[in-house]
């Protein structure tokens, strides 16, 4: 009977041993294989820049209804129907990167937010600097600067002309803007009050809207609102002389967004901004595009 314990009791032991063994086995195997998987991942990670390069097309997003930088002729189908001085640049940085341009059409605050979290490799939109923007995404540096320094005022009824004069003339106004623009962050931070303030997903509803009388000011770049009055004579539009609002010169100029911490692509980004502004090609194209508008009615 001592015996027969004793046995048991051997057997017992030698199991324990052998469970404790199998158990180590395991851990050690399962370290083993984090280890090998995150140094593999480390090692199979790219930046963005490599990771164009690698699957052959670039992706730009942008909407089409600012001309003259991106426009849509719709004489054209597909993605020849995307037209403008920024799409003539997109295929530049798609060559000189060697890969494929693919153009994804947006709403503007979708542009923003889309290269914000990562979902596209840039935004090529007529975009300018914000701090909120700077601190969302990378930004390039400007690659467009308006002849004369034309930048961002107000678009009204012709008729209004005596009465608005600048912001401080709005206060008993509706006022409009292109959501997630500059021009909503100007309205915000140097309109001291207005009757309301609307936004519009494209520009060209806000101009109209005052056109229409469902607004009467909108915010908007000066180039680009004196584009559409010009296309359209009969809509009895004008921009407020003498008034633009203030825009710091360190931060102007027209920019490219990436996602954040790209700073590879970004730099190769800026060296393309630096050989195209060099050659002059963008203000060629920007000419080009602006008659190319007043075609269309634009």
């Amino acid at each position: 009977m001592e015996f027969f314990k004793r046995e048991m009791l051997t057997m017992t032991m030698k199991r324990r041993k052998g469970f404790i063994t199998l158990l180590m086995m395991l851990a050690v195997s399962v370290f083993a294989t984090g280890c090998t998987t995150s140094a593999g991942s480390e090692q199979e990670s790219t930046n963005r820049l490599e990771e164009i390069k690698e699957r052959g097309y670039l992706e730009v997003v942008m909407e089409p209804y600012f001309a003259p930088y991106e426009f849509i002729d719709p004489s054209k189908e597909g993605v020849e129907q995307y037209v403008g001085s920024d799409v003539e640049f997109a295929k530049v940085i798609a060559e000189e990167l060697g890969v494929e341009l693919k153009i994804i059409p947006l709403e503007f605050s979708a542009v923003l937010s889309s290269v914000t979290e990562g979902k596209y490799d840039m935004a090529i939109s007529a975009l300018s600097f914000t701090p909120a923007r700077a601190d969302a995404m990378n930004m390039s540096k400007g690659y467009y600067f308006p002849e004369g320094g034309a930048g961002h005022g107000l678009l009204i009824r012709a008729e209004d002309v005596a009465s608005i004069k600048g912001p401080e003339d709005i206060d008993e106004k509706v006022i409009v803007a292109q959501s997630g623009s500059l021009q909503e962050m100007f309205v915000n931070d140097q309109v001291p009050d207005y009757k309301e303030f609307k936004r519009v997903s494209a520009t060209t509803d806000g101009f109209l809207m005052v056109q229409e009388n469902k607004a009467d000011v909108c915010a908007a770049s000066i180039p680009m609102a004196q584009l559409y009055i010009d296309a359209n004579p009969g809509a009895n539009l004008m921009v407020v002389e003498n008034f633009e609002f203030y825009m710091d010169e360190s931060t102007s100029g027209t920019r490219i967004g990436m996602p954040k911490g790209e700073d590879e692509l970004t730099e190769e980004i800026n060296r393309i901004i630096d050989k195209v502004m060099e050659s002059g090609e963008f203000d060629e194209w920007h000419k080009e595009y602006t008659e190319y508008a007043k075609s269309l009615g634009l």
